[in-house]
């Protein structure tokens, strides 16, 4: 697949976040972008001032690492973008 960085592409990313049970939020900050578990609640912190191609990337990086099961969405079109981003390579 290959990764188009538009708004439109930033948008299906936060949507598959937001279908999850992971909260996608923006903060300011130096820190590098990631994810983490606090108080039990499965939290994604990205840096909002990020450009869109470094959000982008990241989320990507992110969606690899938790390892998001296909099978737990029932939006197809979820389901798919899953499919291919889990097969994505990034070449920064």
């Amino acid at each position: 697949m290959t990764v188009r960085y538009t708004k439109n592409f930033l948008d299906k990313l936060e949507n598959l976040f937001a279908s999850s049970e992971y909260i996608l939020r923006y903060e300011k900050g130096n820190f590098k972008s990631g994810y983490c578990i606090l108080k039990e609640n499965k939290i994604v912190i990205i840096n909002k001032y990020y450009t869109l191609d470094g959000k982008i990337n990241t989320l990507i990086d992110i969606i690899k690492k938790i390892g998001f099961n296909v099978n737990d969405f029932s939006d197809k079109k979820i389901q798919d973008l899953i499919s291919e981003l889990q097969q994505t390579e990034l070449k920064l």
